[in-house]
């Protein structure tokens, strides 16, 4: 077993771990580490725990608990955002990429600036990153990041009227595709499964887990079943949360059941096309 810290460097953002070293951390302090950036600080957001072996490799030290004169940096840095976004975003314009800006940090040394932006194809930087590097002075990392990242970083309210989950309590990012929809019967025009990001919203991801697991003791629409009052018919709705199955005959009769009391005679042979497995919304 090995000791591990967990360490977020944005709010809400991925979780990295680290070695307390022979330091004593707590969850809520700021942190001093190195990472293949530079040097950084970070937020504790997990204590120390123990995990084995190999859960976890090359692992670094956590260099010190922040100082204040770590914590006053740090604000500096955050402090001179604004004014480089606004530089970063002239010279955008002024070499007309086909990028957007999203946000740029500094690491806690100064010595390099991390932008971040969201383009549909692969960017021509070159003369970009030579005029940067000039009214910078310092090393320039220029990151490309997915459109759901990018909803992340700008933030929003959801369909729902809530803080987007992205920027609310999603640290990683888990797949979410339109056949989890289709399996749901959620409505699937594009104003009602899209989040900001213009893809399909991540909470259909999070129920997918309990309708997979309805879908295979409940009846499917399509499906032939015998129910209390018909010995052979077609289902052509399902409510998966209350668990009814309703049911047509032939003279078009509707009748709805609760889940338990319909048998399964035969299965609708399930087709899954290629961009069902995708989160592109269907226009």
């Amino acid at each position: 077993m090995v000791k591990v810290v967990g360490i977020a460097f944005k709010p809400v953002g991925k979780i990295y771990w680290f070695d307390p070293h022979y330091l004593s951390i707590n969850e809520g302090d700021y942190v001093v580490v190195e990472t293949v950036r530079g040097v950084e600080i970070g937020l504790v957001v997990q204590g120390v725990m123990e995990v084995e072996n190999n859960k976890v490799k090359d692992l670094k030290p956590i260099l010190r608990l922040a100082t204040k004169k770590d914590i006053e940096q740090y604000k500096k840095n955050v402090d001179r955002k604004p004014e480089s976004l606004s530089i970063c975003q002239e010279l955008i314009d002024k070499h007309r990429l086909p990028m957007k800006l999203l946000d740029c940090e500094y690491t806690l040394d100064n010595k390099r600036i991390i932008i971040y932006y969201t383009a549909e194809d692969r960017v021509d930087f070159r003369e970009l990153l030579k005029d940067l590097a000039s009214s910078f002075h310092l090393r320039i990392e220029l990151r490309q990041v997915a459109i759901r990242e990018g909803a992340k970083f700008i933030g929003g309210l959801g369909v729902c009227g809530r803080e987007t989950c992205c920027t609310s309590h999603i640290r990683e990012f888990t797949p979410v595709t339109m056949k989890m929809a289709k399996d749901q019967g959620v409505n699937l025009s594009a104003n009602k499964v899209a989040g900001v990001c213009g893809k399909l919203m991540c909470c259909i991801g999070f129920e997918s887990e309990f309708y997979q697991e309805q879908r295979k003791r409940i009846p499917g629409v399509g499906d032939i079943v015998k129910t209390p009052t018909c010995e052979s018919c077609t289902v052509v709705d399902v409510d998966y949360l209350r668990e009814l199955v309703t049911t047509k005959r032939d003279e078009d009769k509707l009748e709805t059941f609760n889940a338990s009391l319909v048998k399964s005679l035969e299965r609708k042979k399930e087709e899954v096309r290629e961009e069902d497995l995708t989160d592109d919304i269907d226009e």
